[in-house]
């Protein structure tokens, strides 16, 4: 660890704990005494650090500045190597997740991130060609649409726009107030209340055409209502829950979904070698799907009416094969 990381990580010390003990700021820095005394000195003198030794706490500590006063901060973007990694790794991430739709925002960033790296063990390069980042069954959102829909949530603005929905192929005029940005099975989705309806909807942002900012503020939706609408039934569908599945998975199949999180208020236990799991659902179109690809290694016990729903997609399914 070189000086300027040692002299970062002890402020971030300080400001963490209450005191921090010679001994502590030694074996976090991996430093001898006489280097932490340096370093300590060099804080103080020449970069103001209002570092003291308070003798009841038995540790070094940072001085609370005076009403009015500025607080004492470090000149310059730093971090250390491992957070340069991390947020290398998590711009990568970023490229795959939505290509082009961030990259000319963080290219600054990443240039004054890379030069960081000058010397280091690690480039972008090789963080490139050591992560992968497999998206499946992505619809790309156009990015001026999704900037100008991210836009109006973070500004707080209502939104005007044509919305092609996929179900009936129809496009219709949207007033919407946004409340948040969702990314669920690598694809991105607006929750917002729909002015028209009256009601909490959600958008397909890569089915949103022409969207305009308006120069009216959104109706706000408390967290708590959003989280009752949005979260509490399955996958993307809204609404409140007014049925339970209970799912019986194969003995092979458990290993796998027992560690699985299908839903937020799901419950599950080991029924023998089997796996019952069951999951609260108001929309079962989702859930179909998602039973379907488990094959013959699930069963739905209960509601009669999803299991003969699933039970008539699989006949369906494999009369395309008796042909």
């Amino acid at each position: 660890m070189g000086q300027t990381e040692r002299l970062y990580q002890i402020e971030a010390l300080l400001r963490a704990r209450r005191a921090v003990s010679s001994r502590s700021l030694r074996e976090e820095c991996g430093v001898t005494r006489a280097t932490l005394n340096r370093d300590l000195a060099l804080l103080r003198d020449r970069l103001n650090a209002p570092i003291v030794y308070d003798r009841n706490l038995g540790g070094y500590r940072l001085v609370e500045p005076e009403p009015g006063e500025t607080r004492h901060e470090l000149p310059g973007l730093w971090f250390s190597s491992r957070e340069i990694h991390a947020l290398l790794t998590f711009h990568h991430f970023l490229e795959h997740l939505e290509p082009g739709l961030l990259s000319p925002h963080i290219a600054p960033l990443k240039g004054r991130i890379q030069a960081l790296l000058e010397g280091k063990d690690q480039t972008l390069g090789e963080i490139r060609r050591r992560i992968r980042v497999l998206a499946q069954a992505t619809r790309s959102a156009e990015p001026a649409c999704f900037r100008q829909v991210a836009h109006a949530l973070l500004t707080r603005k209502r939104l005007r726009f044509r919305y092609h929905g996929r179900g009936r192929g129809d496009i219709t005029e949207r007033r919407a107030s946004p409340q948040r940005l969702v990314h669920y099975r690598d694809n991105w989705y607006l929750d917002a209340w729909d002015h028209g309806k009256r009601a909490l909807r959600t958008f397909a942002v890569e089915r949103i055409r022409e969207p305009q900012l308006l120069d009216q503020r959104t109706k706000d939706i408390t967290e708590k209502n959003l989280n009752r609408h949005f979260t509490t039934s399955y996958g993307i569908f809204a609404g409140r829950p007014k049925r339970k599945a209970v799912l019986r998975f194969s003995p092979e199949r458990a290993r796998w979904v027992a560690e699985e999180r299908w839903h937020p208020e799901q419950t599950g236990r080991y029924d023998g070698n089997h796996y019952l799991l069951e999951i609260p659902y108001s929309d079962d179109r989702e859930l179909v799907l998602d039973i379907l690809r488990h094959g013959p290694d699930v069963e739905v016990l209960r509601p009669k009416s999803l299991r003969e729903k699933v039970l008539d997609q699989l006949l369906r399914a494999a009369k395309q094969y008796r042909k």
